[in-house]
This record gives C-alpha cells, structure tokens and sequence, in this order.
C-alpha cells in the first residue's frame, strides 16, 4: 500500500522521513511537488450534486482516503464543501504519473483531469486520465475515521480540524452563510452597512474593559473598540437614517464557554423607530435565520455524547416580561418595596445569591435577575424595561425614569441580542455618562455629547453577539466550536 499512515509501527519522525523521500522522488520524476495554477472546471463537490455520466471534467482537491489494488486505485479527493470518488489505474496513465501517483499520499492536494462514470455500487467517479501534484503534505492528516476528538488540538489546529472532522468544517460553512444572510435581510430592508473605527481615543458605546494600545506617529494612547455604538449615532446624527455594522468587538475581560476576547457584533440603528420595533426586526431575523439553515424553529441542543439536552422552541411570537416583574416571580412581590438593605440581606439569605459588599443596589438586583432568571430561561423571552442604571445610552420611561425603554433577549440561558430606544437628549447624555465615570470625568466622550447637539433623531438600536447566536441555532455547546481560532493561553 501506498499509505504509510496506516502502518502504526511506523514512528512520527520515520512518517516524516517517508513523506520526504517521496516528496524528492516527484522532482526526479520532474513534478513540482508544490504547483503552480491548476484551472478547474468545476469542484468535486459540485460534481457530485449535479452529477452525469460521460462527462470530461478537470476537479482539483485534497486525497482523503485511498484504497489501493495494486494496479488500480479508488481514492476520494475534495475539500470543506465535499467529496467525489476517484478511479485511475495504471494502463489510463503514463509511466511518469503512475510513478508520481505512488508519491501520493492522505493530505496531498492533486489535479485531474478525467471522465466521469458511475461504479457497478452506483458510486459517482471520475476515471483518471492526467494526473498533476499541486502540493505535497510533508505530516500525516488526522486519523480518516476518528478524525480530531482532542478538543486542545481542534481548537489550536484548526486547519486539523477542519480536514479530519466533516461536522466542524458545515458548522463554519453555515456560519458565513447566515451571516451572509444578515447582510441581505438588513439590505433587502434598506439598511447600509458601514464601517467605523476599530481604534478609540476613548472606549464607549459599553460598560467593559478595552484593550489598550498606543500610535506612535501621533503619540497618543488608544484602545481598540468595546462597541461601535457611539460612531454609528454620529451617522445618524449626519443624516444616515438606516445602518448596520458587522463586525469585531475587543474586551479585555474574562475567557469563558461564553466569552472570547474578540468577537462578532451586529450593530443596527433605525432612525424613528424604537426599542419594540427593533425587536420585532430581530424576532423576524432569527426565525428567518432558523427556518433557512436549521430546518425549522425546533432547535436541538446535545451533549458531546449525542444525548439530547434540551429542544428551544423559537416558534412566534416570542415571551415579553418587565424586569422587575420577572425579578418579583423569584424574589417576592414587595422586592423593589424593601430598602437597600433589607434587599441585600434577602439576597442573600433567603435567595442565596453570591454578592459582595461593594455591590451598588442595582448591582444586587441585577445578580439576582443573572442567577435566577437569566440563566433558567431557555426558550426566547424579550426582558423590557431595565434599571436605567445599567443602560446609560437608552431614552428613559416617560412613566417611570428609573427605569429605560431597552430590551434584553435571552435564549438558552444567555443575552443574545440588547434592543434600545436611543437616548437623543444630549443633556441628560451628558448626565448620565457623568455619574457612570465617577470623578474619571476624563473618560467622558464629550466629543460625542456635542455631536447629539447637532441633533440626532429618536432612533431604535440593536446589538446581536454573532457568535452566542451561532452557538444558539447549531447546538455548539462553546464559543469555541463556532469560532474558528479562538484566543487561547500560550502552551508552557
């Protein structure tokens, strides 16, 4: 056989040695074992969709598995997208390529040209005819049956992980794809996309900790961007009525099944609209999204074993619930009735809820709202009205301003998506980021309360984490799975 991988005796560096061998033996047979431009007709896994028999075609791709007979070879050759079969012996070739063909091995990326025809199994084939090495793998490729179950080498080798596990390289074609399809929903709706700094002179648009950088040419510090929100008011400030950004957000804080340092937002604005319209749009997109990629609004989640852990049931329309209504169900109807410190002691006591002595009241109330709600509601539930202390950026109840027009969506135990209506009054901006910075008045952007001085018109925003969406509508138990290179701690 020509595939020394399946000889387990056979050490990594003596693999190695092998593949290095043949990689030499194809230049004396004078291929370019690395090659050079190789136009195709078609793919191999398009072939296969739109398969008939008789038909020349030239298909590129890499070798995933090879069954050698001696004088003749099946073997299947493709890519991400998929595979088709091969068929060559060697009669259909030259001497030259039937010697380079005995340099090939799982992993090498080859060129043919040939006819197609189907086996006496019904298996779509193509019979070899010309043969061209494109590029040699000098290591071996994951195990072709149990491809890569090391989930420490499928995040830090991605490209691992993609040739040995089929099931990771649909989840990342699904992922562009829906997000290809964001792009057209907001379009077909009339939204633009833009683009807006990635570099801040001042970190806003979200309560967290930026990352920070410094320009030398003009010697200022900088930070990379926590949220785009505070650019894209500018915009509708100017004029812009409709935008939408899709893009890389960067907070310096924790690493978690939830979290990566780096992530995906989609951020949205539409202007005279307001906090319920946009949850409507995201209502509308999820579903749509849903519906396109996942074959209904039953949505199955399992354990790495298979087993079923639950089933989310996005069918509409979706749950709306107050906070503080929500937050009364677990912690009494007379919560928000008791002071400070009767809530703290109930908190804790009868709630048994983690909290720490420097926690403000809202803060309390939020940990319960994360422990006791959050993390228990699985199908979709729109959480409106929220303490206007955790939501500087959003317009005030015009019944009740302690608390703001906002939405929180909560699927699976997690935020998916926040949905304001937008704060327009530049003085009580100004206000608000004030008592959020405390005597860091430094840290206020000034610069954008005087762009709401110019005007900007009552508006709805939304922001949806791409990747916690993707983790919602595959199943992928981690941000890790739907992310295709995490961020991970150096190796000792």
């Amino acid at each position: 056989m020509s595939e020394a991988d399946n000889q387990p005796e056979v050490t990594e560096s003596e693999l190695l040695a092998v593949r290095r061998e043949k990689l030499d033996k194809l230049r004396e047979l004078g291929f370019d074992p690395f090659g050079k431009k190789f136009p195709v007709t078609t793919t191999p896994a398009e072939l296969k969709a739109t398969f008939e028999n008789d038909k020349k075609v030239t298909i590129a791709g890499r070798i995933y598995a090879i069954r050698d007979m001696g004088k003749s070879v099946f073997f299947s050759i493709g890519d991400v997208h998929g595979q088709i079969q091969g068929y060559l012996n060697q009669k259909g070739l030259t001497e030259n390529e039937w010697a380079a063909w005995k340099c090939i091995d799982r992993g090498d990326w080859v060129g043919l040209e040939g006819e197609t025809f189907t086996t006496g199994k019904g298996e779509p084939s193509v019979k070899v005819e010309k043969l061209t090495p494109l590029s040699k793998s000098l290591r071996p490729m994951p195990d072709k049956w149990h491809g890569v179950s090391d989930r420490e080498i499928k995040y830090r080798k991605r490209h691992l992980d993609l040739m040995g596990n089929q099931e990771s390289a649909d989840l990342f074609i699904k992922r562009s794809q829906m997000i290809a399809e964001m792009r057209r929903f907001l379009q077909d709706r009339d939204f633009l996309e833009v683009e807006t700094p990635m570099l801040h002179g001042i970190a806003g648009g979200a309560a967290a900790r930026p990352f920070e950088t410094y320009h030398n040419a003009l010697g200022m510090p900088l930070t990379m961007r926590i949220a785009p929100e505070l650019h894209l008011k500018r915009l509708l400030v100017g004029g812009f009525t409709k935008v939408f950004e899709l893009n890389r957000n960067f907070r310096n804080e924790g690493i978690s099944r939830r979290h990566n340092p780096e992530f995906t937002m989609l951020e949205a604005y539409w202007a005279f609209s307001d906090f319920e319209q946009m949850a409507e749009l995201v209502e509308e997109m999820v579903c749509h999204l849903a519906e396109t990629f996942c074959g209904g609004l039953q949505i199955e989640h399992r354990d790495e074993d298979g087993e079923l852990i639950r089933t989310l049931d996005l069918s509409r329309p979706w749950k709306r619930a107050s906070y503080k209504d929500l937050i009364r169900e677990k912690a009494g109807d007379d919560f928000f009735e008791l002071t400070p410190e009767e809530r703290k002691e109930r908190v804790k006591n009868e709630l048994k809820v983690e909290i720490s002595d420097a926690m403000e009241d809202h803060e309390i109330v939020q940990q319960v709202f994360e422990k006791k709600i959050e993390e228990h509601t699985f199908n979709p539930c729109f959480v409106t009205h929220v303490d206007s202390k955790l939501v500087p950026l959003a317009k005030e109840n015009k019944d009740d301003t302690s608390i703001v027009d906002v939405y929180e969506l909560i699927i699976n135990g997690q935020e998916i998506s926040p949905g304001y209506s937008e704060l327009n009054d530049p003085d009580v901006q100004r206000r608000r980021f004030e008592e959020q910075s405390g005597e860091e008045t430094q840290k206020v952007d000034y610069d954008f309360v005087e762009t709401l001085e110019h005007g900007m018109p009552p508006a709805g925003g939304i922001g949806i984490g791409i990747d916690r969406l993707i983790m919602l509508l595959t199943g992928a138990p981690t941000i890790r799975d739907v992310v295709l290179f995490p961020q991970l701690k150096n190796k000792d």
